[in-house]
């Protein structure tokens, strides 16, 4: 298998980051259920992996119900838990991203992904539940976005979508078995 690498110019004088922080983690779900003791382990993996920017993505109670989340809260209450948390936290890297709530409609998960990978820095991965990631297999433009982004899951799927399967390369568990 050849791989092909794209040569790259930097300026004169360029120094990499010191930290070596890079890219970005997205959080992408309705958070209908993330406690805080779930919202602090996400953003300690994040801060474990280095990355620059850890942005929680909270979805729409349109889009919730068009992917087939049920009983999806107000956008604006689950947004404010979010704020808050984030507060608590005092970590200027986290992110809450508003889009969904300046659609105030449905926004297919293509959109959210070109809109994040316009503001923030790449290499993407994109954090989310089994279930989420299961519904997120299921689209058509899945095999498009599994070579752009890794895929984190909070824990192993017990029951994987077949794409999933096809592409378990391109993602881990945040939570292993075998790690605990």
């Amino acid at each position: 298998m050849r791989v092909n690498k794209i040569a790259r110019s930097v300026e004169f004088g360029f120094e990499p980051p010191e930290d070596g922080r890079r890219g970005t983690l997205i959080y992408y779900d309705a958070f209908e259920h993330a406690s805080a003791i779930e919202l602090n382990a996400a953003a300690a993996y994040a801060e474990e992996r280095k990355f620059e920017k850890f942005v929680l993505y909270p979805i729409h109670e349109e889009t919730a119900k068009r992917m087939g989340i049920a009983s999806a809260r107000p956008y604006h209450r689950r947004l404010d838990e979010l704020h808050e948390w984030k507060r608590d936290t005092l970590n200027p890297d986290i992110l809450v991203e508003g889009l969904d709530g300046k659609r105030k409609k449905y926004t297919p998960i293509d959109t959210a992904l070109r809109h994040m990978a316009d503001l923030y820095p790449k290499p993407f991965f994109l954090l989310m539940t089994p279930e989420m990631a299961n519904r997120f297999a299921s689209y058509a433009s899945f095999d498009e976005w599994i070579s752009k982004l890794r895929l984190v899951l909070t824990e192993r799927p017990e029951a994987p979508h077949p794409k999933l399967v096809q592409a378990s390369r391109r993602w881990d568990a945040m939570r292993d078995e075998k790690n605990g």
